[in-house]
């Protein structure tokens, strides 16, 4: 079973990227004002090339203007908190650890509600996020240290508590704002959303998490060291604190950016390596790559039906919980939790 998805893994990145390709062309066509395929591959080679006008100013405003960066953001998202799902699993030895073990994801979540409390300038909710998410990280940090040092049990029990903690002081902004202006727009907001996604977005996305996800991709030959006993890794040359260290940065400000800008979006880290590793196996130098695309891949999807199955956007958390939660109940069912193939 092993070499038979060693060998899947030749075809299966090379279709994966194609598939992804395609998806995004598709996807900018479709929405309540459908803009038939071959005018978005006219538009979006337009960009390169000189093409002859054949389309409307109002099909190119709706592809490049409105499509195009909500397409791009959602694979951005999508591909982080995935690979930050897959790296924190190889981290704690643990298949069901995700990007929210930290306590990140709710610090982010505080901070935005607060920012959406105090102003309505997206930027600086955005900058709120991120702050407290690395608060959040701080916290879990120190919280874990003990005498012997930081050990992982102790930073996935830190997590937990961060997290809860985050979690009751959202639930105090809720309760405090003001419930026909505020109130809305964070409940709206938490539930995870790409409406409104603007270039500005990608300025901030795109480095930063672009970042993240490249740190997780360059350590990714080095990842099946840490389920092995830390003399034995060790004794083969690698630097324990400096690997845990690159990937709890890496995943923390991947998973603060992506909730800046996206809301708290559930199980996309957990679910997404769990499906990649059933295709191409555990073998991280594969697997990671595999990972990213069916993030992305998966992302597009659910904010293409998002936007586009009822005349009301559907927020994102919904269908990723809905998609999400029966699939992993069925993979748990299979493997009783654990990591064999």
């Amino acid at each position: 079973m092993a070499m038979e998805k060693k060998s899947r893994a030749r075809w299966v990145l090379p279709g994966l990227g194609v598939l992804l390709i395609f998806l995004m062309l598709a996807a900018a066509g479709v929405g309540r004002y459908m803009v038939p395929f071959d005018k978005v591959v006219s538009i979006l080679s337009s960009v390169i090339f000189n093409v002859e006008q054949h389309w409307t100013d109002v099909e190119q405003t709706v592809v490049l203007n409105i499509r195009m960066p909500r397409i791009i953001l959602a694979i951005l998202i999508g591909a982080g908190l995935s690979v930050s799902g897959v790296a924190l699993q190889a981290l704690f030895a643990n298949p069901l650890v995700s990007s929210h073990v930290l306590g990140v994801s709710y610090g982010a979540g505080f901070g935005a509600a607060i920012g959406i409390l105090l102003s309505e300038n997206h930027l600086f909710i955005q900058g709120m996020a991120i702050v407290f998410g690395m608060v959040a990280i701080a916290l879990t940090y120190s919280i874990s240290k003990t005498g012997k040092g930081t050990q992982l049990y102790m930073l996935v029990l830190a997590g937990v508590i961060v997290g809860a903690l985050f979690q009751a002081l959202i639930s105090l902004i809720q309760y405090v704002a003001d419930p026909e202006e505020k109130l809305p727009s964070i409940v709206y907001w938490l539930m995870g959303s790409l409406g409104g996604t603007s270039l500005k977005d990608l300025r901030l996305g795109i480095p930063l998490i672009g970042v993240g996800i490249l740190i997780i991709f360059a350590i990714r030959w080095h990842l099946n060291v840490l389920s092995l006993p830390e003399e034995e890794a060790r004794s083969m040359g690698v630097n324990l604190k400096l690997l845990r260290g690159l990937i709890i940065i890496a995943t923390t400000v991947i998973t603060a950016v992506a909730v800046s800008l996206s809301g708290i979006i559930g199980f996309v880290g957990l679910v997404i390596p769990h499906f990649a590793r059933m295709v191409v196996g555990h073998e991280h130098r594969v697997l990671v790559p595999v990972t990213i695309l069916m993030g992305g891949i998966y992302l597009l999807l659910i904010d293409t039906i998002a936007r586009s199955a009822t005349a009301a956007e559907i927020p994102l958390s919904i269908l990723t919980a809905i998609v999400g939660a029966p699939f992993f109940a069925v993979l748990l069912r299979r493997t009783g939790g654990g990591w064999h193939d």
